[in-house]
């Protein structure tokens, strides 16, 4: 071993990390988020914090839409940017640049490194994932650039929203081109891919999920979540702060998204469902990310102080 490795071991020993995980935090995770809309990165927003700050992983994310049809929630927002967001014509027109504007804000909190905007329509709210998939969106763009970036960037790990039915119908077609890039990526090459969602922890009784009737590719191994991170997990002086803090910061910046707003502090676990399209590798991996995420102490704050 050289001096470097040596002292990763020896520190390794001193953190209570296995020596592999240790290798694995030093190099650091990357990730792909692919979501619909500018404020869905909200659902792992204490994760990528995580990832990117503590254990130098990156983070990119890969937009769908253009957020346009958000202007029916912007009327405290209309005051703030001086335009009457809530009239459809001006709202459409305006939002795009304006939710832009807002998720790299909010990336900067949580260190998103790099922004691709493959501005499709986003036509509103719906259930119903065919409607964008077959008639709205040009979906081959999209799963084209996943692909294209993947393999410039080699990711260990591709975010989604999970794609439950009660979801919206644009989280859901986001998910399922993800689906479909990676499960076109040959097998030797191929990152993980996680349907992620947010829930409290005090839920009793967790919500199975299979996957999406119609859509197969989005069947999963387990009916349950593997893993989690808990945003309530304390750091800092007198053990006082926790990344809650961090994920109110984000979603504080989609200003003209004013019921996002009412989820500030809501949601205490972020969790990570593993897809039957991952094989046998998903779940070591997940389960891997979800232990470093858990053991990994805040970069820039030592506990004992």
């Amino acid at each position: 071993m050289n001096t470097s490795t040596i002292f990763a071991f020896l520190l390794s020993l001193f953190l209570g990390f296995s020596f592999s995980q240790f290798h694995m935090f030093a190099s650091g995770p990357k990730i792909l988020i692919v979501t619909a809309h500018p404020d869905d990165e909200t659902a792992f927003a204490a994760t990528i914090y995580k990832v990117t700050h503590d254990l130098n992983g990156l983070a990119d994310i890969l937009l769908v839409t253009n957020g346009e049809g958000g202007y029916k929630y912007s009327t405290l927002a209309e005051d703030i940017y001086g335009r009457e967001l809530t009239d459809e014509q001006s709202g459409r027109k305006a939002l795009p640049t304006i939710r832009k504007k807002e998720l790299m804000a909010g990336g900067e909190y949580i260190g998103l490194r790099d922004y691709f905007f493959m501005d499709q329509q986003d036509t509103g709210y719906t259930l119903d994932a065919d409607s964008v998939l077959n008639i709205v969106w040009d979906t081959s763009i999209v799963i084209r650039k996943i692909k294209e970036l993947h393999g410039r960037n080699n990711y260990d790990y591709v975010f989604t929203l999970l794609p439950v039915s009660g979801t919206h119908g644009h989280h859901k077609a986001a998910s399922i081109l993800a689906l479909r890039a990676v499960k076109s990526i040959a097998s030797e090459v191929r990152p993980i891919i996680v349907g992620c969602s947010v829930t409290d922890s005090t839920k009793l009784i967790p919500d199975p999920f299979l996957g999406l009737p119609g859509f197969p590719e989005t069947a999963m191994n387990t009916q349950l979540a593997i893993g989690s991170f808990n945003r309530l997990t304390p750091f800092g002086f007198q053990q006082k702060l926790n990344y809650q803090i961090v994920v109110n910061w984000l979603i504080a910046e989609h200003k003209s998204q004013g019921a996002m707003q009412l989820a500030m502090g809501k949601g205490q676990l972020e969790q990570f469902w593993d897809y039957a399209i991952n094989g046998n590798a998903g779940k070591e991996k997940i389960l891997k990310l979800a232990e470093l995420l858990r053991n990994a102490p805040l970069k820039k704050y030592q506990q004992n102080k």
